[in-house]
């Protein structure tokens, strides 16, 4: 009963530091000096935008029913276009509670490093495990380049509705204008995409629903050796493809690892938890990301032409440079001794 008597108490004094016409940074100070580390400036700023809409209830908005639950591969697209988002920004984003944010994060293995969040809290034996492959790759291209002979794949989520949120110039009691939250069980497909030094070899966007399995890969990788023959028959024929993937299920089965075999393919080595050494997270994601942001696809086939021209509008050297900076994300990773990079 204290602490709502004395959280009613801090909502008064902000709607009477708005009324004095101060901004939120403003009113935090003020009343920060009297009431210290009860308000912080994002929460002022919240209940000022609340003001600014015309909207002066100090009660606490009314939920009812049970919560929805959380999707977390919405949580996850929201992470990687933004790794640098408070735990505070994604409750507000989501529109669901910090707890709620907070266990998903957490039970992804998600954790905050130096202001970003990373894909998982490491032990010692996943940084000597990354330090030592590391280590072993550079060499290896040091003895013998290979990054010609590189073909990587990943799959991402994509959505087919992006609001993008935008900072707005505004009169002191001009409202901002809204963007829709979006839903907690948005409409999406799983994109699946190799691409080399060379631009992108195969893509495919699966079905609403549809996700990868062990023989769903294989038949991926069966067009992805198709693709390669067709266009690129030197690295089929001649110097033979090296293939980089993570270590997801489908990814390492028995039968997805006999037909790698089958195909005469060899895997480079990937240790596990490490979005920040694969081309396709730390490269091509980040990029599509920002270009599919405030894009609204009404269908399927809208989404792949839409990715389709992202992909034909990318010119070689992008594709290049991301490839090619794999030897300097190595050897930083022996030099941080195994832990993440942080970029």
């Amino acid at each position: 009963m204290a602490y709502e008597i004395q959280e009613v108490h801090i909502r008064h004094c902000m709607l009477f530091e708005f009324r004095k016409g101060n901004n939120a940074t403003v009113a935090t100070k003020n009343i920060s000096d009297v009431y210290p580390g009860l308000l912080d400036v994002r929460k002022c700023q919240r209940w000022f935008s609340k003001f600014r809409s015309g909207n002066f209830d100090l009660s606490d908005a009314h939920r009812p029913g049970r919560p929805m639950s959380l999707d977390n591969d919405v949580l996850r697209a929201e992470v990687e276009a933004n790794p640098c988002q408070t735990i505070e920004e994604l409750s507000n984003t989501l529109n669901q509670p910090w707890s709620t944010i907070q266990e998903h994060l957490h039970q992804k293995g998600k954790i905050s490093r130096a202001g970003v969040w990373v894909p998982h809290n490491l032990s010692v034996q996943n940084k000597a495990n990354r330090s030592t492959t590391c280590n072993a790759l550079i060499q290896r291209h040091h003895a013998e380049p290979f990054l010609d002979r590189l073909v990587t794949g990943d799959e991402k989520w994509v959505l087919y509705d992006n609001p993008k949120r935008k900072r707005q110039w505004l009169s002191p009691n001009e409202p901002a204008r809204s963007t829709a939250k979006p839903g907690l069980h948005p409409k999406k497909a799983l994109l699946c995409v190799w691409w080399s030094i060379r631009g992108i070899v195969h893509f495919e966007v699966l079905i609403p629903g549809q996700t990868v399995n062990a023989d769903l890969y294989c038949q991926q990788l069966d067009r992805v050796n198709q693709a390669l023959v067709e266009n690129y028959p030197a690295i089929v024929n001649r110097k033979g493809v090296i293939l980089q993937h993570d270590n997801a299920r489908p990814h390492c089965a028995r039968r997805t690892l006999e037909k790698i075999n089958e195909l005469g393919w060899e895997v480079l080595p990937h240790p596990p938890y490490s979005l920040d050494i694969a081309p396709s997270d730390f490269h091509l994601f980040r990029s599509l990301q920002h270009f599919l942001s405030d894009k609204k696809f009404q269908t399927l086939y809208c989404l792949k032409n839409g990715i389709s021209r992202y992909f034909n509008d990318k010119p070689i050297h992008f594709f290049r440079s991301g490839i090619e900076s794999l030897p300097a994300r190595w050897q930083k990773v022996v030099e941080n001794e195994g832990d993440y990079i942080i970029d």
